[in-house]
């Protein structure tokens, strides 16, 4: 095995994270660009930490989600870099988020307790869609009669939204207080008073 300086194999690391495709894991670093260096667990985790202290005050940042590693931009800087893409982000309906949100926070959990809790009956087209975007899967079966699927959340949906596990959702004190500051709030206000289209 090779060895590698230290600035190297931040260059290095840096590097394969920014070009890589989607969030790298260490394990992935070291089974890749890491593979013909001796590189201990701690030096890594020492060179990940500077690098994201490196990119703390810049408009880009390193983050880790569930899947590993990757840059993203400041979501405050969101409004201006949004202009850089034609087409409009997806807009989701009011039931797909509510379904997602259930599987989150209640997972696992079958359609039928997704109803129960909804009052409604759930689309076969909003689990379709959250399936096709790769965020909830089924992870099983319920041994009741008939044997329902079990859905969750995978790594896809975490990474999605910048989490690097469940224990990042937020809990009900934050939704209080988003609340409570849209009432405080006359922008807020008016937006979550806006009718959706």
């Amino acid at each position: 095995m090779k060895k590698i300086n230290t600035a190297q194999l931040k260059q290095l690391v840096e590097a394969a994270i920014f070009v890589a495709d989607k969030p790298i894991s260490r394990q992935q670093l070291k089974d890749t660009v890491l593979n013909e260096f001796t590189v201990a667990d701690r030096t890594l985790s020492k060179i990940l930490n500077e690098l994201k202290l490196d990119y703390q005050p810049r408009g880009i940042q390193l983050i880790e989600v569930a899947s590993g590693f990757r840059f993203q931009s400041l979501d405050a800087l969101s409004p201006w870099l949004s202009k850089l893409w034609q087409e409009s982000a997806p807009k989701y309906s009011r039931a797909m988020l509510e379904t997602l949100a259930l599987i989150a926070y209640r997972q696992p959990i079958t359609r039928g307790e997704i109803e129960q809790v909804r009052g409604v009956a759930v689309s076969s087209n909003i689990i379709k869609t959250l399936t096709e975007r790769g965020w909830i899967k089924v992870v099983g079966h319920k041994e009741v009669p008939g044997r329902p699927a079990l859905y969750a959340t995978t790594k896809e949906f975490l990474d999605y939204f910048s989490m690097s596990s469940l224990a990042d959702l937020p809990d009900a004190d934050a939704f209080e207080n988003m609340a409570e500051n849209s009432e405080s709030d006359p922008t807020l206000k008016v937006l979550n008073e806006a009718p959706s289209k």
